[in-house]
């Protein structure tokens, strides 16, 4: 079940616009920078800086223009950030930063979001990937205690 609802999740990226392809866009950046932020938090297994960030990133969301990034792929990146922003456990953060990340890694490949290569990491302990603007891993998932568990898996330029 949770493959089908990511596979439709993914699908509805898909049907991003043409002409968004490779547009950089200053909103959809910081939309990235809001979500190396949750990234960050989760790495250092801190819910509260966690929730703040998740409420960051619900601020930007909330200024993107629907003709660059559709409403319900928007409303769906709201949703999973609004449970993170509500969660008070980092456990309760990682479950949903897992479908939070499935799409924003399925939007970074519609946009050019940073200057720099932005790479796919994974976790195959939590069977779950992640972005991250360095090489280096730092896994949201585990935490200190497991902070180097994962890989790159590829590299968005």
């Amino acid at each position: 079940m949770k493959k089908y609802i990511i596979t439709a999740a993914l699908s509805l990226f898909s049907i991003a616009s043409l002409s968004a392809q490779s547009k950089k866009d200053a909103q959809v950046s910081k939309l990235y920078q809001n979500y190396i932020a949750i990234k960050s938090a989760l790495a250092s297994d801190d819910a509260d800086k966690t929730s703040k960030a998740a409420t960051e990133f619900i601020k930007t969301a909330s200024t993107i223009d629907y003709k660059l990034v559709s409403e319900g792929n928007l409303n769906i990146l709201r949703k999973d950030a609004s449970v993170i922003s509500e969660a008070r456990t980092v456990a309760a953060q990682r479950e949903t930063f897992l479908n939070l990340s499935d799409n924003m890694i399925a939007l970074t490949k519609e946009f050019k979001l940073s200057e720099k290569p932005v790479y796919v990491q994974y976790c195959p302990m939590a069977d779950g990937s992640w972005l991250s603007d360095e090489k280096q891993i730092m896994n949201p998932y585990y935490g200190k205690s497991m902070l180097s568990c994962g890989s790159v898996k590829s590299e968005i330029k």
